[in-house]
C-alpha cells in the first residue's frame, strides 16, 4: 500500500483513499479466509524470490539458515507483517512502517504472538528518508500500483537503500490480460480481493518502472513474472511478466 505524502516543493505520491481503505481491514491480515486471501496465498512464491535475490546479491546460501542473518531489511507497506515475520525468522534485522496506525498495532500484536523482535512504525518512506535512514534492503511488495506518481515516489525513496544494497519490488502488468485476470477476475468474479482495490490504470508496466528506477539511479537487475495455475491452486515464479511480476534494482 502507498507510503507517501506531500511535502513543501514535492510532489504528492499518497492516496489517502487508499491508505484508508487498507486501514479498514487492519484486523482481517492474519485470516487465511479473509480479505488478503490472496496475499496468503502468493507468500510463499514472493518469499522465495526474495530471500533468493538476497541471498545472491549478498553471498549468502539460501539453505542455510538463518540465510538472512545481520541484514537490515526496510518493509515499505508491511500491512500486517505477511513479509516481514517471515524475514525476521530467517535472520534479517526487519524495520517494517505503515502510515495506518491500525494496521501498525495489528502487526505489532502478532509478532508479539509469535515472539518476533520487528521494529514496527507507523510512518512514511518519505519521514525515514529525511532522517538519513538506510537499509540493505527495501521492499516495495503491491505498492507501486496504488502510487500515483510512482517515478517521483522511487527518487523520493531512493535513498533509503544503502550503496550496494538493493531494492525489490513486486507490482502488475498494465496489460489487458492483467485486467482480465487481477481485476475482472479476481474482484468481480472470483471475490478474491474486495472490489476497487485496484485502478487498471495504475498498473506499471516493467519498462516504466526501469524508467523510474533508472530515474533514481537504481539499476534493475532482474525481472520475474509470478504465474497461477488454477488446476493446482498454487503460484509459481515464471518468465510470463503480462500480469504478476517481481523486479530487483542495484544502488551501485
Amino acid at each position: 500500500m502507498p507510503l507517501m505524502v506531500k511535502t513543501a516543493d514535492k510532489p504528492a505520491t499518497i492516496d489517502r483513499d487508499e491508505v484508508a481503505r487498507f486501514a479498514k481491514l487492519a484486523a482481517e491480515w492474519w485470516d487465511e479466509k479473509g480479505p488478503f486471501q490472496p496475499l496468503h496465498q502468493i507468500n510463499p512464491t514472493r518469499l522465495t524470490y526474495i530471500r533468493d535475490r538476497l541471498c545472491r546479491h549478498f553471498g549468502r546460501d539460501p539453505k542455510a539458515p538463518p540465510s538472512l542473518t545481520g541484514l537490515a531489511v526496510l518493509d515499505i507497506g508491511c500491512g500486517g507483517g505477511l513479509v516481514a515475520e517471515p524475514l525476521a525468522r530467517l535472520g534479517a534485522e526487519v524495520t517494517g512502517i505503515d502510515p495506518a496506525p491500525e494496521t501498525i498495532e495489528a502487526a505489532k500484536t502478532h509478532a508479539a504472538g509469535a515472539r518476533l523482535d520487528i521494529a514496527y512504525r507507523s510512518a512514511t518512506a518519505e519521514e525515514l528518508a529525511d532522517q538519513a535512514q538506510s537499509f540493505d534492503a527495501v521492499l516495495l511488495l503491491e505498492v507501486v500500483e496504488h502510487v500515483p506518481n510512482v517515478p517521483a515516489f522511487l527518487r523520493r525513496i531512493a535513498p533509503l537503500v544503502k550503496p550496494g544494497g538493493v531494492m525489490i519490488l513486486s507490482t502488475l502488468n498494465r496489460t489487458l490480460k492483467a485486467y482480465a485476470l487481477a481485476i475482472v477476475g479476481a474482484e468481480f468474479l472470483l471475490r478474491w480481493l474486495p472490489v476497487g482495490t485496484h485502478q487498471w490504470e495504475r498498473f506499471v508496466r516493467p519498462e516504466e518502472l526501469a524508467a523510474a528506477l533508472s530515474g533514481a539511479r537504481l539499476t534493475l537487475a532482474d525481472t520475474t513474472g509470478m504465474v497461477y495455475d488454477p488446476l493446482a491452486d498454487t503460484w509459481a515464479l515464471s518468465g510470463d511478466t503480462d500480469v504478476n511480476y517481481f523486479a530487483t534494482a542495484t544502488k551501485a
